[in-house]
């Protein structure tokens, strides 16, 4: 299941994603992206951060998971057929684990945030 369409941006602490909604996304809930949902977009950014990162290495890229989630925020919860623009930036990593500041919006509004660390498999 992916859950972004596009890295539209990255550098070494930042990746830029879109996703735009389909009807038929199986995080829709009575016609709106399901707080689930933007998790899961959130975390598929800082992946997608992550493969970007080892592709500019000529590394493998690696399996992770999300370890913890803090802070997490839902404004609002989008309608099918939007368009997220989800933005992650790096703020620290020790050893295989990366702690990042995620966030989602929707016609330039924030709708949903969170802190995750995320833990890549060595």
């Amino acid at each position: 299941m992916v859950m972004i369409d596009t890295l539209s941006g990255a550098t070494d602490r930042t990746a830029d994603t879109a996703l735009t909604i389909a009807a038929d996304n199986i995080f829709l809930n009575g016609g709106k992206f399901s707080p689930s949902g933007l998790l899961e977009n959130m975390a598929q950014t800082a992946a997608a951060h992550a493969g970007y990162l080892a592709l500019r290495l000529n590394e493998p890229v690696k399996v992770g998971f999300i370890g913890a989630v803090k802070d997490l925020q839902i404004k609002s919860l989008p309608p099918a057929g939007a368009t997220l623009h989800t933005h992650i930036e790096v703020q620290n990593t020790v050893f295989n684990a990366t702690s990042v500041l995620a966030k989602v919006s929707l016609d330039n509004a924030v709708v949903a945030s969170c802190e995750l660390k995320i833990f890549i498999n060595p």
